[in-house]
C-alpha cells in the first residue's frame, strides 16, 4: 500500500525494495508529525514542535562511516582518512537490510541537494522513522509538489535504525554502520537513530561529486549584505565554533548555516534549513533561532523539558551537550529566499581554541589562509561525535575532515584558485578560550566576536593597526571599536604569562607536527608559512 505523491515510474519496489508494509511518498509536515506520534516516536511540544530522543546516539558516529571500493573510486578517495568497506561486503549488507526491511512502513522523501539548479544533486531518502523524514524535509531543499511527479533519484539513503551490521559479514567495525557506495548511487545507514547522519552523507556525496565540476564543497555557513548578494562572507568551521550563530546576523541576509557550493556563479546553500545547537542558547543573544524552538515542526533533538508544560531545559546536558534543533531556512526572518550569493568578498575559519592562545581574530594571506584551512585546527565539542565529553583539540582538514572523500590538498587548491580569480580577505576567528586554557580561562564573549565580525565585513577593520603574532605570524589588530584591547592580546588576558608561552609553545608544536603529513602536496609559499612559522 502506498500514500502521497511520487513519479509512478519511480517507486520503491523499482528500485528492488520489495514487500514492503505501506510506503509513505512526499507526506507534508502535519502528516509526518501525525505518523510520528502514532509510532509513538517521541512527543508533541509547544507551537507543535516534536520532541525526541535518538537514544544511545546522540552524535555522529565517524569511525562507522565506510566508503565501498570499487574501481570507479578506488584512486580518488583518501582512504587514510576513509574507512573502507569491500563490494562483497556492502552486497551482503545491502541484501540483508533489505529483507530486514519487508514487511516494515517506510516514509520516503524525495529533495533536491544544493540550491542551484543546475548544480543541485536529486536525492531520494527513505527512512524507517517518521520524524527522521520529518527531519530531512527541513535539512534538504524541497521540490514543488508538481516536480515530484517527474523527480528522478540520482542517489537514494536508506536508513533503517532497527537494522543491526554484522562486522565479518558486512566488512564494516561494529552493528552501527553508514555506508557510500558511490558506483550503485546508494547510501546505506543502520544502527543509529541520530537525524545528522542524513544530512551529512548527502554533503559528503557532494564533497565528492562537485570538484569534478569546478565547485568548491564547503563545510561553512554563509550570509551577505542587505540588497547586496555580491558582499557575501563564509564561515568555516566544525560544530560548535559558531557557525549557526555568528552567521544568523539579524544586519545580513542569510544564505545558510552549514554547507555550501562555491561556484563560477558565486555562493549557493546545499540546504533548505538549519540545525542548530541548542544548549545554552540565550533569546536576547540569539533571539531567530531561539524562537524556532516553539515553531511548528521544528524537530528538538535531545532536549529535557517538563513532561506536564513541554518547557524546554536550555541547560540541563544530561542528555548530551549536543542537544539540537532542525528548522526550515524560512523560519529565520532574514533568510534569502533563493540561497544564493555572489563570489565571497571575506574567508572567515573559526576556530574553537581550548589552549587559550590564539587571538580572537586575525588576518591571514592567502599562504597562511591555506595553512589553516588544511590544518582545519579546533576543540571538539562535548557531544558532537560519540565519546566526546569535554573540548579536545583536534586538527580536522578543511574544517570538515569527517566528510571530505578526497585528498584535503585537492580541496584547498581549488579554495586557492578562486581566492586568486575573485579576491577575498582571509580572517582567523577564534571563538574559544580567553584567560587561560579549558578548565582555566572562559569562552571568547560572543557580543566582542560579533563586534569583531562586524568591522571586519564593513570592511572597518582592514584600517585598524596591526601587529604581527609571535607564535603564528598573522596579523592581529591593536585595537578594535567597543572591543575590550585586552582580549585582542592573549597573552595579556592570562595571569601567568610564562604558563601561556609554554602553552603557545605547545599548539605550535602540535600545528607543525600535524602539517607534515602535506608538505610534499603544497605549494613553496604555503610550505614557507609551515616550515618557517612566523617568518
Amino acid at each position: 500500500m502506498t500514500h502521497g505523491r511520487v513519479n509512478p515510474s519511480q517507486t520503491l519496489e523499482d528500485q528492488g525494495m520489495v514487500g514492503l508494509g505501506t510506503v509513505y511518498y512526499n507526506l507534508l509536515e502535519p502528516a509526518l508529525i501525525e505518523q510520528a506520534l502514532k509510532r509513538n516516536e517521541g512527543e508533541l511540544g509547544q507551537g507543535g514542535t516534536f520532541l525526541v530522543s535518538t537514544g544511545k546516539f546522540t552524535g555522529r558516529s565517524p569511525k562507522d562511516k565506510h566508503v565501498v571500493r570499487t574501481p570507479d573510486v578506488a584512486d580518488k578517495i583518501w582512504w587514510d582518512a576513509n574507512a573502507e568497506m569491500s563490494p562483497e561486503g556492502f552486497e551482503n549488507l545491502h541484501a540483508d537490510m533489505l529483507e530486514h526491511m519487508k514487511g516494515k512502513d517506510y516514509f520516503v522523501q524525495d529533495l533536491y541537494g544544493g540550491a542551484d539548479p543546475t548544480l543541485r544533486l536529486d536525492v531520494r531518502m527513505v527512512t524507517e522513522l517518521a520524524w527522521h523524514s520529518l527531519f530531512i524535509r527541513h535539512m534538504l531543499r524541497r521540490p514543488a509538489r508538481e516536480e515530484l511527479d517527474s523527480f528522478h533519484p540520482e542517489f537514494t539513503i536508506i536508513n533503517c535504525p532497527s537494522f543491526k551490521a554484522d562486522p565479518a559479514r558486512h566488512s564494516c567495525r561494529s552493528e552501527t554502520v553508514i555506508a557510500l557506495n558511490f558506483e550503485q548511487k546508494l547510501i546505506l545507514i543502520g544502527g543509529t537513530e541520530y537525524a545528522g547522519e542524513n544530512k551529512k552523507s548527502v554533503f559528503t556525496l557532494l564533497n565528492y561529486i562537485l570538484p569534478d565540476k569546478g565547485v568548491m564543497p564547503m563545510h561553512c555557513s554563509a550570509n551577505h549584505a542587505p540588497d547586496n548578494p555580491v558582499d557575501t562572507a563564509i564561515f568555516f568551521g566544525l560544530s560548535g565554533t559558531g557557525k549557526t550563530t555568528l552567521s544568523a546576523d539579524e544586519s545580513r541576509v542569510l544564505i545558510g548555516d552549514d554547507e555550501h557550493g562555491w561556484s563560477e556563479r558565486g555562493t549557493f546553500n546545499f540546504e533548505g534549513g538549519c540545525y542548530a545547537k541548542t544548549i545554552g542558547l540565550d533569546p536576547e543573544a540569539e533571539p531567530e533561532i531561539y524562537a524556532t524552538t516553539s515553531k511548528f515542526g521544528t524537530v528538538i533533538e535531545n532536549m529535557v523539558y517538563d513532561p506536564e508544560t513541554r518547557d524546554l531545559d536550555f541547560d540541563d546536558d544530561s542528555l548530551t551537550p549536543n542537544m539540537r534543533c532542525a528548522y526550515p531556512l524560512s523560519y529565520i526572518s532574514n533568510a534569502s529566499e533563493t540561497s544564493l550569493g555572489g563570489h565571497p568578498k571575506n574567508i572567515i575559519m573559526l576556530t574553537c581554541d581550548a589552549f587559550g592562545v590564539l587571538p580572537p581574530i586575525s588576518r591571514l594571506t592567502p599562504a597562511q589562509a591555506m595553512y589553516h584551512f588544511l590544518s582545519g585546527f579546533t576543540s571538539k565539542m562535548a557531544g558532537t561525535e560519540r565519546g566526546v565529553t569535554e573540548p579536545q583539540p583536534a586538527f580536522s582538514t578543511c574544517f570538515g575532515a569527517p566528510f571530505m572523500p578526497r585528498r584535503p590538498e585537492e580541496y584547498g587548491q581549488i579554495l586557492r584558485d578562486k581566492i586568486a580569480k575573485h579576491g577575498a580577505t582571509c580572517w582567523l576567528v577564534n571563538t574559544g578560550w580567553t584567560g587561560g586554557a579549558y578548565g582555566t580561562g572562559h569562552r571568547m564573549p560572543i557580543k566582542a566576536t560579533r563586534n569583531l565580525l562586524t568591522a571586519a565585513l564593513d570592511g572597518s577593520l582592514n584600517d585598524a593597526t596591526f601587529r604581527k603574532d609571535p607564535n603564528f605570524g598573522f596579523e592581529v589588530p591593536v585595537t578594535v571599536h567597543d572591543v575590550d584591547a585586552t582580549l585582542l592580546d592573549p597573552r595579556s588576558t592570562w595571569g601567568d604569562k610564562a604558563a601561556y608561552d609554554a602553552q603557545a609553545r605547545k599548539l605550535v608544536e602540535m600545528f607543525a607536527e600535524n602539517f607534515e603529513q602535506y608538505l610534499a602536496y603544497i605549494d613553496e609559499d604555503v610550505k614557507a608559512v609551515a616550515i618557517g612559522g612566523v617568518a
